[in-house]
């Protein structure tokens, strides 16, 4: 039996997570708390690698090891064409979760940028945003804006379409459907991180309303 089968690596009770991060999902504690723990040990690191390594795939966290997901082991013509279309997708998504970050931020009198594991109520942002005009314009700027995709003209409306789709992009957790509490996940670590590469790397595409909220988060 090949050494890369599942079985052989002793990874078939890893089989679903492994699909998970093959899709291309992002584990932390917040959005996986056992998978999460299962990635922190080493030597299932090193089982799920040496599995990846003919996929030309790593398993790969951000520097403060918050958050786990896929990478490329080698960018061969492949590779690099599915890169490319995710770092568009990314881009495309950066800008408005980061202005929503700082959003939150100022609304909520956080003293610094929303972490994994912090604790959010559409209603308390909604309630923030009342009698705030500045803030309404704002988050009726966002909510319209084609990554959130907002057709309403109504406050509450537009601030749960704008957490609806953070959800269904990762940055969020809604541990009870029927609850309006979410959880910030660690794919919001993802995209700081991310953040500050395209900061120190001048080639990079960001415009200055990019670089001004980079600026006020980081």
């Amino acid at each position: 039996m090949s050494d890369t089968n599942p079985l052989a690596n002793g990874l078939l009770p890893q089989g679903p997570l492994l699909e998970r991060l093959l899709a291309g999902e992002f584990i932390c504690a917040v959005s996986d708390e056992s998978a999460f723990q299962r990635l922190e040990d080493e030597d299932t690191r090193e089982a799920i690698d040496a599995y990846l390594r003919p996929l030309n795939r790593r398993l790969a966290s951000n520097p403060d090891a918050s958050v786990y997901f896929l990478a490329w082991r080698q960018l061969d013509d492949s590779a690099r064409d599915q890169l490319s279309r995710q770092l568009s997708d990314t881009l495309h998504s950066l800008l408005p979760v980061l202005e929503w970050l700082q959003l939150v931020q100022e609304a909520l009198g956080r003293d610094s940028v929303l972490s994994p594991g912090d604790v959010l109520k559409p209603g308390e942002l909604q309630a923030k945003s009342e009698d705030n005009p500045s803030l309404r314009e704002r988050i009726e700027r966002l909510a319209t804006d084609s990554f959130f995709g907002s057709q309403s003209d109504q406050l509450d409306a537009q601030v749960k379409q704008v957490f609806k789709r953070l959800k269904e992009h990762g940055y969020l957790l809604q541990p009870h459907g029927e609850r309006q509490v979410f959880l910030v996940t660690g794919k919001i670590d993802y995209l700081l991180d991310l953040v500050r590469f395209i900061r120190d790397e001048e080639h990079l595409p960001v415009d200055e309303q990019g670089e001004a909220t980079q600026e006020a988060l980081l």
